[in-house]
């Protein structure tokens, strides 16, 4: 092992949002100052993405031989890839790091050897992860104390952080990362707070085993709750996204580090100049034509929908009815040169970025690739495209989304499709009245703004995920929502549509996870001086 890389653990990986944020810190030479060992997920098609993607690292920045590319294209199958001669051996070590199992029933002895074998006896490394969120989440609370709540306060979902724990115990890493939702703050179990037990846990893992948990954002060590809350639309990441990041550091680590004590400032977060909004996050990528569900498809047939569109303002008695018809009509005019709903592959020249920030055309683009990935619109019921069309124009008019209240009177959906979706979650809408209980059923993503959160809840509809361009008049695909958790243009999510959408959804943001990793390097440089 290079002595320029410190090794790290990733349990809960899913497709590897903290793994790529590691990876991607490079010294002067191009060598990696983090190597990812062992990453651990149970989920067999996001471990896929996962193994890929561990296997695109194995070579050099700008080096992964063509197969790579032509795998991900779609030029050749999975099969053919794996045994290819120039991937074969990368393939290989891959399937040594990138792990499917199931922690906390994958028996200890068979993650403690990966794990030890990795490790090769080193006392300098860091263990990264976020157990899932489920039982932490609102909504996720919701739904399951409602439907039992024995059943709820019994889900081991809420424990799933002592597998976590169970491994400090016995590798006793250097630094550990830890991430869930901002849920888990007011979560309770038996009457108790879940945050203060898994803090308390996480201090003192076993006798003569501590830990100073600090915050990556508020310095001092008398902390609240909130900060330990990460807003990531703060820095760099077009997505307001808050979540809990807990950093650890034994405690023999943080006493012998001088700077730690000295400079505690030196070791947060730098908050970015200015918030990145969805339209720079999504420049380049191809305007598409959504595609029509439950009656035959076609460019003619999507086209005459959005004409029938204002049809639906009709007995709209609102002051900018006007201005919201003349941005209609704009749209249906610009919709015209939307030929394409997408593809798996795009091929093009140059991917045009336009106004996105110089960290984000570094971070997504890759000039090899050739074209744009997993770019292909869903198909929606016609009355839901009217719906996207006069909410996108008149987000467009007004700067925010309209919520159920505001929406012409023919254009509300049925009393039955107005219930409130309980497995969202995180979607926290306002209730209007009785007849509308969840005023935010539909939501655009304001071109001007970062987006909201995007959570897994993104594979069952594209509702709350509608394209800020009228014209397009369709929710966002795989590519973009991918775009606005910041994965780079090459990541490649296997499985179906709806799994790539979820894994996407359930991912920590890679450059939110690259920022939290240049300062954990900050400090254990520091720690070594």
């Amino acid at each position: 092992m290079s002595r320029s890389e410190i090794p790290v653990i990733d349990l809960f990986a899913g497709p590897g949002g903290l793994c790529e944020g590691f990876s991607s810190i490079v010294d002067k030479t191009g060598v990696r100052r983090f190597a990812v060992k062992v990453s651990i997920e149970k989920d067999p098609v996001a471990h896929r993405t996962l193994m890929l993607r561990a296997l695109f690292r194995k070579f050099p920045k700008g080096k992964a031989p063509q197969a790579y590319y032509d795998y991900i294209r779609g030029s050749i199958k999975r099969e053919q890839f794996l045994a290819h001669p120039d991937i074969k051996e990368a393939a290989e070590e891959a399937a040594k790091e990138a792990r499917l199992a199931e922690l906390g029933k994958t028996p200890h002895e068979q993650i403690d050897g990966w794990i030890r074998e990795a490790l090769g006896g080193n006392r300098e490394w860091v263990l990264i992860g976020g157990p899932p969120c489920q039982a932490y989440s609102l909504a996720g609370r919701s739904k399951m104390r409602g439907k039992d709540p024995k059943a709820f306060e019994a889900d081991k979902r809420h424990f799933l952080y002592t597998e976590y724990l169970r491994i400090i115990q016995e590798f006793k890493p250097a630094v550990f990362v830890m991430e869930n939702v901002k849920g888990m703050l007011n979560s309770k179990h038996g009457g108790s707070p879940i945050f203060d037990r898994i803090l308390a846990d996480l201090r003192q893992p076993s006798e003569g085993l501590t830990y100073d948990v600090r915050s990556l954002v508020v310095a001092g060590e008398q902390l609240s709750p909130k900060d330990y809350v990460i807003e990531a639309d703060s820095y760099g990441v077009p997505q307001s996204r808050h979540r809990v990041i807990l950093f650890g550091i034994r405690s023999d680590v943080a006493e012998s580090t001088q700077d730690l004590k000295a400079h505690p400032r030196w070791f947060l977060m730098k908050k970015s100049s200015a918030k990145v909004c969805v339209n720079d996050a999504l420049a380049g990528l191809p305007a598409l034509r959504s595609k029509l569900s439950k009656e035959p498809d076609s460019y003619e047939a999507w086209l005459r929908v959005l004409r029938d569109a204002s049809q639906g303002l009709k007995m709209w008695r609102s002051p900018i009815r006007m201005r919201i018809e003349t941005l209609m009509a704009d749209s249906q005019k610009k919709a015209l040169a939307h030929i394409s709903s997408g593809a798996a592959f795009m091929p093009m020249k140059n991917v045009a970025t336009g106004s996105m920030p110089d960290e984000l055309k570094k971070w997504f683009i890759d000039p090899r690739l050739g074209g744009v990935l997993q770019h292909e619109s869903r198909s929606h019921m016609r009355t839901d495209l009217q719906r996207y069309l006069f909410a996108s124009c008149f987000a467009k008019s007004t700067g925010y989304s309209p919520k159920l209240r505001a929406y012409p009177p023919r254009m509300l959906p049925d009393h039955e499709n107005l219930k409130r979706d309980e497995d969202e979650d995180e979607i926290t809408g306002e209730g209007d009245s009785k007849s509308i209980p969840f005023a935010d059923r539909f939501r655009v993503q304001v071109g001007g703004d970062p987006s909201t959160t995007v959570v897994a809840h993104i594979k069952k509809d594209g509702h709350y995920y509608i394209h800020p361009d009228p014209s397009q008049c369709r929710s966002l695909t795989v590519r973009e929502a991918a775009r606005l958790q910041t994965f780079p243009d090459n990541y490649f999510f296997e499985g179906s549509r709806t799994e790539q959408y979820g894994q996407i959804g359930n991912a920590v943001p890679p450059l939110l996870a690259n920022k939290i990793a240049k300062t954990v390097l900050k400090f254990l440089l520091s720690s070594r001086s």
